[in-house]
């Protein structure tokens, strides 16, 4: 072998042996970098000074630090903006495995923490002049997956389990002040045992997200065709005479909840709640969906008239709602599918609506003028049982414009 042969054999020898050393360091680095911050640590070391948080959706952002999982101190001091599944989960060992893949989830939830950071912040107590302080922004009690309960105890048996819970399905933090008043819209029609079992899901889901909630069951009287849309927009209107809700979660019957971190809350951009439902193999169909479960504040529902009130039958509403958020400069936000993940009971599918292309191709026409603004009904009944508030409405079609 000569000199040069050598020669270049050591050093090949030794580039190897750097190049090994280097990623061993940089490995390292990254490890001893890498503390996680405890939930009880972000709790007690500062509170966030803002009245309310919400998701805010983007693709990119131009300042921020978008992480998909646990969050470091460094990060958390160095950004101003922190992606809402990282603020939930900072902390929390057994954070999910968030996709790498945008592609796959093509919107991202993440909501600003406000540059000002004060210790002990507090709100008072307009019942006994105590003060309590605002709601943490990240739930304290949340246990991440859930064990689904598809076969629920007697309705007495549940109103006594959940003592917490107040006559027409109030709930409320006792020991902070929350920081989302939400209507909980369900529409409903002969179908008592999923209403049982999701109420026997729903409760103790809320209670935990520390949300000031009530659930609405708006039932619709009579034999004509199901209309979900305006049962939904019946909702709206009547929770509202109620109290000034925030926002609302409209809800089918027939999907159970599988993770407290699907936070109930209001979202800043209408939000698709049911990304990941198990009949649809946990996979979001298309990408405009907004069915199942979805999230609107109390100005964006408003802002887009509400519901249609043309479709009488299965199917159409939905999208033509995304129609309407799109047409109005809105988008769909939505949670990481291994967080937004639902059971579907079984059940018997309603007859489809025959007419519901016609009318979602022609729906941007109505906009304006089908939704709240002509919605006609008449509340037949009204009570108040321990778990929910019933609101049983006949319903008047729309007259043509």
């Amino acid at each position: 072998m000569t000199a040069a042969a050598a020669v270049a054999l050591w050093h090949r020898a030794h580039l190897y042996k750097a190049i090994v050393c280097v990623v061993l360091a940089l490995i390292a680095i990254q490890y001893l970098l890498s503390g996680v911050i405890d939930r009880r640590s972000i709790e007690t070391i500062f509170t966030i000074n803002a009245t309310r948080y919400a998701d805010r959706t983007y693709r990119h952002h131009p300042r921020g630090l978008i992480i998909y999982g646990p969050v470091t101190v460094s990060s958390l001091l160095a950004s101003n903006n922190v992606t809402e599944t990282t603020m939930h989960w900072a902390g929390n060992r057994s954070h999910p495995d968030f996709s790498k893949s945008d592609a796959a989830f093509p919107t991202r939830n993440a909501y600003p923490v406000p540059s000002s950071l004060e210790f002990g912040s507090t709100t008072p107590n307009s019942t006994n002049g105590t003060a309590l302080r605002r709601c943490p922004l990240i739930p304290p009690n949340l246990v991440g997956p859930l064990s689904v309960g598809k076969s629920p105890p007697e309705l007495s048996v549940m109103e006594k389990e959940f003592s917490d819970v107040k006559p027409g399905g109030r709930g409320c933090p006792t020991d902070c002040v929350a920081r989302h008043r939400v209507a909980i819209v369900i529409p409903f029609r002969d179908r008592p045992q999923h209403l049982q079992a999701l109420l026997y899901n729903l409760h103790p889901m809320l209670l935990r997200q520390q949300i000031d909630y009530q659930i609405f069951v708006v039932e619709q009287k009579g034999s004509e065709a199901f209309n979900r849309a305006m049962l939904m927009n019946v909702g709206y209107v009547e929770a509202l005479k109620e109290r000034t809700f925030d926002c609302f979660i409209f809800h089918d019957v027939d999907l159970l909840p599988e993770d407290d971190r699907n936070l109930y809350t209001c979202p800043e951009q209408p939000r698709h709640m049911s990304v990941a439902v198990d009949k649809f193999k946990y996979r979001l169909p298309y990408a405009d969906l907004f069915g199942g479960v979805s999230a609107m504040s109390r100005e964006h529902f408003r802002l887009v008239n509400g519901f249609s009130n043309v479709f009488w039958g299965w199917g159409g509403e939905d999208d033509d709602m995304a129609n309407r958020i799109k047409a109005r400069g809105l988008h769909i936000s939505r949670y990481p599918a291994n967080v937004a993940r639902y059971k579907m009971l079984t059940h018997k599918k309603e007859k489809a609506n025959p007419k519901r292309y016609e009318y979602l191709k022609t729906g941007k026409k109505r906009f304006a003028t089908d939704g709240l603004s002509n919605l006609q009904y008449e509340l037949v009944d009204e009570q108040k049982p321990k778990l929910y508030t019933w609101l049983l409405v006949k319903l008047t079609p729309p007259q043509p414009s």
